[in-house]
């Protein structure tokens, strides 16, 4: 199919390499990208027990960001914003003076703000037209120049306390998570009201227990355009889903473990999956569900086994189990997807 000059928008496709193609709707804003210029594919990391946890300071952040431009009036899937929001997911782990100048200077924000409390961190970036809140997900890794480990036993005891908490909007949430969400609530909120007076589109997004907090939040304050979340937790009981109103796209890359959490017996999972295969192609089915569960079948057998792990090489055994996890990861299959189109397109 030749390139139009005159054409409305872009038809993005996900396609199995063995199979037929998937077509994903199609985005709605008319791609700017000439195809004289060349998108070219990203190396996927080689994940080890050193680079296993976030920032990841030397990624290259919003690659070729003025040719894609974020579709803040999107009210359907667009390849091209999830790539926008799991850039800014895995940039909200970064130390704010390196976020905001990739915000900024890299991605042509006009303002970004850091919130930061003993258990939530987010960055709420803008333009004239739109915001994305971006949520921290947990740490595993001191910060930069403070060698108290406190924000990261509160992070993973935010995980853990997942007895359900009544939800104003309907249902039950993990109770965790929110009391995470409401301690950086009072200050988060005022500002994004600010910035709804202002006609700008509001779109949330996060890692893990970012994604588990940008749930809550789309959930608590209404009106957002769009939640896009990766490796997402469980979050609320079916209630909640019920009651969740946000059209919103949730990405599992694999056997994401932290996908699996809590036990589907207490909670359920909000959003339109999209589930990134074992060779980093794109789904919007579930046919693979069983392919999924029986890797994580495989998973929650070494858990069992974790004694003899232990005496082996813990580290080691552990990394495996939450390598499909890693952020940069699932933005760097996103991106990839993202240049298979656009050569299909062209083609």
């Amino acid at each position: 199919m030749g390139w139009k000059k005159n054409f409305t928008c872009l038809e993005f496709c996900v396609y199995n390499l063995a199979d037929n193609l998937y077509p994903f709707p199609e985005p709605c804003n008319p791609l700017q990208v000439s195809p004289m210029i060349q998108l070219a594919k990203k190396q996927l990391y080689a994940i080890t027990a050193q680079n296993l946890a976030p920032p990841y300071l030397d990624y290259e952040y919003f690659r070729n960001s003025k040719e894609l431009p974020f579709c803040y009036n999107a009210d359907r899937f667009d390849i091209v914003n999830a790539w926008w929001l799991i850039e800014s997911a895995t940039l909200a782990y970064a130390p704010p003076q390196f976020a905001t100048e990739k915000f900024t200077r890299i991605a042509g924000f006009k303002q970004a703000k850091f919130f930061d409390t003993e258990t939530t961190q987010c960055y709420v970036v803008s333009t004239d037209k739109f915001a994305i809140v971006a949520f921290r997900g947990s740490e595993a890794r001191l910060r930069a120049g403070n060698p108290d480990p406190s924000h990261i036993f509160s992070d993973w005891l935010a995980n853990f306390n997942f007895l359900p908490e009544p939800w104003k909007p309907g249902g039950h949430v993990h109770r965790g998570f929110k009391a995470a969400l409401d301690e950086v609530w009072p200050q988060l909120q005022p500002c994004i009201l600010s910035l709804q007076q202002g006609n700008r589109k509001i779109w949330m997004t996060g890692h893990s227990q970012g994604a588990a907090l940008a749930t809550l939040a789309a959930s608590r304050h209404g009106q957002i355009q769009g939640l896009y979340t990766f490796g997402s937790p469980r979050v609320g009981d079916r209630d909640f889903k019920r009651n969740f109103r946000t059209t919103a796209y949730r990405f599992v890359n694999h056997h994401d473990i932290v996908a699996q959490v809590p036990p589907a017996a207490i909670y359920c999972h909000v959003g339109h999956l999209r589930y990134i295969d074992a060779k980093g192609v794109i789904h919007n089915h579930i046919s693979h569900r069983k392919k999924w569960a029986s890797g994580l079948r495989s998973h929650l057998e070494n858990i069992a086994n974790i004694r003899d792990q232990i005496r082996k090489n813990a580290a080691k055994e552990f990394a495996k189990l939450i390598v499909d996890h890693v952020p940069v990861l699932y933005a760097i299959h996103i991106w990839n997807q993202l240049v298979d189109m656009k050569h299909l397109h062209y083609s």
